[in-house]
């Protein structure tokens, strides 16, 4: 499914030069041109989420967590900061922490900050250069703690490198609701894969949207600063880029929407006149009008995520919340 790759510490290959891309780089430009073909081909025109994040698109999220609208990074944050010790209490001493997606690691300090002797630390990114910036805060915060960094595609499968000492547990923290970006097949198998990586008797702490209304979630995903649509329309520049993509990225605008019936946020971006998108060889015609689905944002029920957990061999432990049960931090350990 994907490139397994260990990585030491203070390495990981960034290089973008056609002529020397380490396999990973080129395992990830073949793996993004085939989920291209493969979306635009289909009824319903869809490029996978996971492309958002280059360097450009990684930093223009990291706008979008600031925005007043977007209330989901500041309530998460809220939760860690009143709840962060009662978390580290409840995983115990001596734990790997593992942080697929880590971004930009500002969440990771708060909990790290609580955490009895952890033995390391392992983010995993698909943006290599924003992954090593970011870890040079976390590196001066905790000086002795063993960093041990990843690039890789963390939907695929990934080795976990191992630490100088042995762990008591590992730990996945997946926080920032990014499992709601997954339909809900996807997010079980997903689920799945971490319950292979924390492995007997390790855990998940999960970062999870709660449903609420539509007046609260939609600004968040179309601010009006348009920020969100930089983020969206940063995709089709990066297949530019990237893949050598003839299309106008101008000539599509943002969108999102509220499907109720599914409880999520859809972000397209809107073909605003018919056009021809030429991409690997292949020609795809888009009526005016017509979308690309980039982003869904499934907003849960506790229900529906722990039936979610079930299936994918979790049970729900414990659960932190912010006053208004807007977000919630789950603990969900291996049955």
């Amino acid at each position: 499914m994907g490139l397994q790759r260990p990585l030491p510490e203070d390495t990981c290959d960034v290089t973008t030069a056609d002529d020397d891309l380490p396999a990973a780089s080129r395992q990830m430009t073949s793996s993004f041109l085939t989920d291209v073909l493969t979306g635009l081909s289909a009824p319903l025109k869809q490029v996978p989420p996971k492309y958002f994040y280059d360097e450009a698109g990684s930093h223009l999220f990291d706008r979008i967590c600031e925005l007043p609208e977007y209330y989901v990074t500041r309530t998460e944050l809220g939760i860690l900061q009143d709840s962060a010790a009662d978390m580290a209490q409840a995983l115990g001493p001596g734990v790997l922490l593992i942080e697929p997606g880590s971004g930009n690691s500002a969440k990771i300090s708060l909990l790290l900050a609580q955490l009895q002797d952890p033995v390391g630390y392992v983010p995993v990114e698909i943006s290599g250069e924003h992954m090593l910036a970011s870890l040079e805060a976390v590196r001066a915060q905790f000086p002795d703690l063993e960093i041990l960094p990843v690039c890789d595609d963390f939907t695929a499968p990934f080795t976990v490198p191992t630490s100088s000492r042995a762990p008591s547990r590992r730990v996945v923290f997946f926080p920032g609701s990014t499992l709601g970006n997954f339909p809900p097949h996807d997010a079980v198998e997903l689920l799945r894969s971490f319950h292979e990586v924390a492995g007997p008797d390790g855990a998940l702490l999960l970062g999870a949207d709660l449903r609420k209304a539509p007046e609260i979630v939609l600004p968040a995903y179309d601010d009006s600063a348009g920020v969100t649509a930089a983020f969206n329309r940063n995709l089709l520049v990066r297949m530019q880029r990237e893949l050598g993509a003839d299309l106008d990225a101008d000539a599509f605008r943002h969108q999102a929407v509220w499907n109720d019936a599914e409880s999520r946020i859809e972000m397209h971006l809107v073909s605003t006149a018919a056009q021809t998108i030429r991409v690997g060889g292949q020609c795809f015609e888009f009526a005016a009008e017509e979308p690309i689905v980039t982003e869904y944002s499934y907003k849960y029920t506790r229900e529906r995520l722990a039936g979610l957990a079930t299936e994918a061999g979790f049970r729900v432990a414990q659960v932190w919340t912010d006053a208004r049960e807007w977000f919630s931090v789950q603990l969900l350990t291996r049955n």
